[in-house]
């Protein structure tokens, strides 16, 4: 990825992170969301994880935004109305914000600027073999298979707790439900 494009994406997700704090507007707050979700994408992308980004795009920015936006105007929030901000919580704010700047520029400057090595598909295929031939002729064609090898993981390694969060959003899609509903008496 062009550097140029990083530091587009990185401060598209950043402008829409502080936009989510600082707008008081709910709906306007999410759209922020949604704009850092975009960058977010951008630069799994540059990664080169294409499927973690387009599955960025189209399930965090569409149905789970859509999701929060749903809920806002079903809540029928209002606009916070200004109050003149307190010093303490301010400051609390910027002291928290100023040390981890300083961790992260301490951190940065003592990290070496390394190129990642590039994957060895030969291994991934031998290691596949066996277990998925799928994968195995597509990494020994040169190709990486991301979203086959997302699968293998999840349903192999993961398949309990995949189970469980699959009931646990059932569960609270119910309890959404019950919870909207008026009371009539």
């Amino acid at each position: 990825m062009p550097v140029y494009l990083f530091w587009f994406f990185a401060l598209v997700m950043l402008f829409g992170g502080v936009a989510v704090v600082a707008l008081r507007n709910p709906v306007a707050s999410a759209l922020s969301m949604v704009a850092s979700f975009v960058g977010l994408s951008g630069l799994f992308i540059g990664l080169n994880a294409f499927f973690v980004g387009i599955i960025q795009i189209l399930v965090y920015a569409g149905a789970i935004m859509v999701l929060f936006i749903f809920i806002i105007m079903l809540l029928d929030l209002k606009t916070e109305e200004k109050r003149a901000p307190k010093l303490a919580p301010l400051l609390g704010g910027l002291g928290i914000v100023l040390a981890f700047t300083i961790q992260l520029i301490g951190i940065l400057s003592k990290s070496p600027n390394i190129k990642a090595e590039p994957l060895d598909l030969a291994a991934g295929a031998a290691y596949y073999a066996e277990r998925s031939p799928g994968i195995s002729t597509k990494l020994a064609e040169g190709h990486l298979p991301d979203v086959n090898l997302i699968g293998e993981t999840l349903f192999r390694g993961y398949n309990l707790p995949l189970q469980i969060v699959g009931v646990l959003l059932l569960v609270s899609t119910v309890g959404v439900v019950v919870l909207s509903k008026r009371q009539t008496t």
